[in-house]
């Protein structure tokens, strides 16, 4: 079964540290994002294959935010758009500032929990998904 937990940060929150937050809170075992809006004065980002992280001044509108999140960890990509309607997206990280507001809506689905495990693979901690 699917639940919904709808949810509105408010402005200067920082938008990575409060869905971690919520997750411990909520004891979220396997959530996802069901849908976002909402503007940033301040972004950062991390991009594909890169180590370091972008930090971006301005507004933007939250276009976009997907990925899923547990107590034991999220994995979240954000787009963005900014005054000009030009979008830029990457890796949620912590530094995202809330401008105005973000109206986001987290799903949650009873009987699993997500886990992020090492992957020999690919080096990084990846989705695992278990059974409760």
């Amino acid at each position: 079964m699917i639940d919904a937990l709808p949810l509105r940060l408010k402005p200067n929150q920082d938008l990575k540290l409060s869905l971690q937050k919520i997750a411990a809170i909520h004891q979220i075992q396997a959530g996802f994002i069901l849908t976002a809006v909402g503007s940033l004065q301040q972004a950062t980002l991390r991009f594909a294959g890169q180590d370091d992280s972008l930090c971006l001044s301005g507004r933007f509108e939250i276009v976009s935010l997907v990925g899923t999140l547990s107590t034991e960890g999220i994995h979240l990509h954000i787009a963005l758009a900014d005054t000009q309607g030009k979008t830029i997206g990457g890796h949620l990280q912590t530094g995202c500032i809330i401008y105005t507001t973000a109206e986001i809506v987290i799903g949650t689905i009873e009987g699993y929990r997500f886990q992020r495990t090492p992957d020999g693979e690919t080096g990084y901690l990846e989705l695992e998904i278990n059974p409760l």
